[in-house]
């Protein structure tokens, strides 16, 4: 019985795998670089992107995809961007999943002007397991980690932090007013991801927020430079 569920695993991320493929493909014919922004629930995904996302350079056309079991709360908050937003909610047709995987994504890809895009972020749902197993066909990861989940969160959920290419350390405009320990947290960060990129940021006061963006403006000249 072990050995048939592991095949079963197995067999879905092999298939997930393949439908990620097929996203890459499109987004590459596109001229698209993709990210997918990774974090707890209520870890200030949302927010940071309200504040990156506006004030982009002219010439770096954002779009997102949003990611959530239910409800479009944070897609009509973006929308008010005036970027191209589309919803995408697990609980439709997808068991409530509590993560993307390629094959959602892929369903959505229709609502958003791939043609007219040089970078989309897809904003996951809200959860430190699943969304680090499954690639959607992204170019790169991003995860939020706010201050107030504690220092530990590397080291009780790795496969979260070794995923991605950039660490954002969220919500430091609170810390005088908890006993987080930002030294202990970046050490265990370093524990399971040695050397991963980090920024500490709050969307709440915008301290970071620059760095992020110049951050998001690059991906789509890294990617053009790769191909």
């Amino acid at each position: 019985m072990h050995r048939t569920k592991v095949r079963v695993v197995e067999d879905a991320l092999d298939a997930n795998n393949t439908i990620a493929r097929a996203n890459r493909d499109d987004f590459d014919r596109h001229g698209v670089g993709v990210v997918n922004l990774m974090s707890a629930p209520g870890a200030g995904k949302t927010t940071l992107l309200e504040r990156a996302l506006d004030g982009l350079p002219g010439d770096v056309r954002a779009g997102v995809l949003e990611g959530d079991v239910a409800g479009s709360f944070d897609a009509d908050r973006l929308s008010l961007l005036h970027i191209p937003v589309a919803q995408l909610n697990t609980g439709n047709g997808f068991g409530g999943e509590c993560h993307l995987d390629a094959n959602m994504v892929r369903t959505a890809l229709p609502s958003l002007p791939l043609a007219d895009l040089d970078l989309l972020v897809i904003e996951n749902v809200g959860n430190l397991v699943c969304p680090a197993e499954f690639r959607v066909g992204e170019d790169a990861r991003i995860m939020v980690c706010s201050v107030t989940e504690g220092e530990d969160k590397p080291l009780k959920y790795p496969l979260m932090f070794r995923a991605c290419e950039l660490v954002l350390i969220n919500k430091i405009d609170l810390l005088p007013h908890l006993d987080a320990d930002v030294d202990r947290l970046l050490a265990n960060l370093d524990a399971v991801n040695p050397g991963v990129a980090r920024m500490l940021v709050s969307a709440r006061t915008g301290e970071g927020v620059d760095a992020f963006r110049e951050w998001l403006t690059a991906v789509p000249a890294r990617v053009g430079a790769a191909a």
